[in-house]
C-alpha cells in the first residue's frame, strides 16, 4: 500500500498506528524499523553499554511474528538479496583483515582452527544423540553449530576497535570454522541425496564447489588489486570495493559455488597483492553501514523461540556442548599456539556467538525446513531456539571477552 492509496482510502489506518504500520509500503516500513533500529540501539548503548547490534535486533524481534507481527518471516524472502550483499561485504572485509601465512608459521594454531570447531560440532551431536535425537540430524545440528557469526565478530570490533593476539586469532577461527561448516554441510546435502554408484559425480561435484570458489575469489581480488591502481586513495575505491563484492557474490550463486569461501579468498588475495595499499573501510563505508542494520534487524524477526518450553533440555545441550568443545580445545592447545590462559577463556567466549550464515548463504530462502529437510523437527526447532539465544546475546560475549577478559579494545567507540 503505497501513501497515496492510504490518501485516497479515508477507511486506511494511519501510518503511526500499529494497523498502519502492517500495511504499510514494504519499502517504507523498512526504512521506518531502520530509522527506530538506529535510534534505539545507539539509546540503548549510551544507558547500558549494550552492543548497538543488540539493540538493531531487538528491534526486529518486536516487529517480527514474536511480538507485534509487523513483519512476517516470509516477507523478508524478497530482501533476500540485499541481506545477502550485507553479509558478503563484512565477510569479504573478514577475508582483508585474516593473515593465513599465520596458519603455516603456527601449526598448532592451524590446527587449534580446526579442532575447535571439529570438538564444538561432535560435542553438540554426541549430546543430542545421548538426549533421543537421530544420528542424522544430530549431525546437521552438529555441523551448524561448528562456526561462529563472521558478521557479528566483525560487528563487534568495528565498536570495540580491538587489536591484539584474542582479536586476530579470533577472525581467523571465524573464518576457518565457517568454511568448515559450509563445507560440511554441502558435503551432507550431497551424499545424503546420491546412491552410492554416483559417489564419483559426488566427488566431483564437491571439488568443483571448492576450487571454483577459490578461483572466483582470487581473479576478484587480482582484479581488485588491477582496477584500483587508478583510484587508490579517492572516493571511488569503497565504490569499487562493493561493485566486485556483488559481482563475486552473484556469479557464485550463479555458478552453484560458495559465495562464502569465495569472498574470504578475495578479500586474502586483495590484501596479500596490496599490504598496506589495500584500504578496507569498515563495512565497505556508510552503504554498507546501512546494509548491516538491515541484516541485524532482518536476524531479529528470524529470531524465534517457539516450544522453547518443550525442548529446553535440547537447547541447553546445544549450547552447553558447543561452549565445552571449544573451550576444550582452545585451552588444549592455548600454550604450544603461545596464548595465556586469560587469553584462551576470552578467546573461548568470544567464539560463542552461533552462526546461520552456513545455512543461509546455501539457501534460496529464509525457511530453513526446506534446506534441511532430512533432519527431525523437533531437533531443528531446538537449534533454531539455541542459534536465536546465542545470536540475541552474542555481542554481549565477543564484546565481554575482549574488552574485560582480553583488555584488548581501544576503550572508544565508532561512532
Amino acid at each position: 500500500m503505497t501513501a497515496l492509496s492510504l490518501l485516497s482510502n479515508p477507511a486506511s489506518a494511519p501510518l503511526w498506528t500499529l494497523e498502519g504500520l502492517r500495511t504499510a509500503d514494504p519499502v517504507l516500513g523498512l526504512a521506518l524499523l531502520m530509522l527506530f533500529a538506529v535510534v534505539l540501539a545507539e539509546a540503548l548503548h549510551r544507558a547500558t553499554q549494550l552492543p548497538r547490534t543488540c539493540g538493531q535486533m531487538l528491534v526486529g524481534a518486536l516487529a517480527s511474528p514474536l511480538v507485534l507481527r509487523l513483519l512476517e518471516r516470509s516477507e523478508l524472502d524478497a530482501w533476500k538479496p540485499l541481506i545477502d550483499l550485507a553479509i558478503a561485504v563484512l565477510v569479504f572485509e573478514l577475508g582483508s583483515r585474516i593473515r593465513p601465512r599465520w596458519l603455516v608459521d603456527n601449526r598448532w594454531l592451524a590446527l587449534t582452527c580446526i579442532l575447535e570447531g571439529a570438538l564444538a560440532g561432535l560435542a553438540v551431536a554426541g549430546s543430542l544423540v545421548l538426549l533421543g535425537t537421530p544420528l542424522q540430524s544430530a549431525a546437521i545440528a552438529g555441523t551448524v553449530a561448528m562456526s561462529t557469526s563472521p558478521v557479528i565478530v566483525m560487528a563487534v570490533l568495528h565498536e570495540t576497535r580491538s587489536r591484539g593476539q584474542v582479536t586476530e586469532r579470533l577472525l581467523l577461527m571465524t573464518a576457518v570454522n565457517s568454511v568448515l561448516a559450509m563445507l560440511a554441510l554441502k558435503l551432507w546435502h550431497v551424499v545424503g541425496g546420491v546412491p552410492p554408484h554416483d559417489l564419483m559425480a559426488t566427488g566431483a561435484n564437491a571439488l568443483y564447489v571448492v576450487s571454483g570458489s577459490l578461483l572466483l575469489g582470487a581473479v576478484c581480488g587480482l582484479l581488485l588489486e588491477l582496477l584500483s591502481r587508478r583510484v587508490r586513495g579517492t572516493s571511488a575505491m569503497p565504490v569499487l570495493q562493493i561493485a566486485l563484492v556483488i559481482i563475486a557474490s552473484m556469479l557464485a550463486v550463479q555458478w552453484t559455488l560458495s559465495p562464502l569461501l569465495a569472498l574470504l579468498v578475495a578479500g586474502m588475495v586483495a590484501r596479500a597483492r596490496m599490504r598496506h595499499a589495500l584500504t578496507v573501510e569498515p563495512q565497505l563505508g556508510s552503504a554498507g553501514a546501512a546494509l548491516s542494520v538491515v541484516l541485524f534487524i532482518c536476524l531479529g524477526v528470524l529470531l524465534t523461540l517457539d516450544h522453547l518450553l518443550s525442548l529446553w533440555p535440547w537447547v541447553l545441550a546445544i549450547i552447553v556442548a558447543r561452549i565445552v568443545g571449544k573451550g576444550i580445545a582452545v585451552a588444549l592447545l592455548a600454550r604450544p599456539s603461545g596464548l595465556g590462559w586469560q587469553q584462551a577463556t576470552a578467546l573461548t567466549l568470544a567464539l560463542q556467538p552461533m552462526s546461520s550464515l552456513a545455512v543461509l548463504l546455501a539457501a534460496d530462502s529464509f525457511g530453513w525446513a526446506a534446506q534441511l529437510p532430512a533432519m527431525d523437527r523437533a531437533a531443528l526447532q531446538a537449534l533454531l531456539v539455541a542459534t536465536t539465544l546465542m545470536q540475541l546475546t552474542g555481542p554481549l560475549w565477543t564484546t565481554l571477552a575482549l574488552r574485560r577478559v582480553a583488555r584488548e579494545s581501544n576503550g572508544t567507540d565508532s561512532a
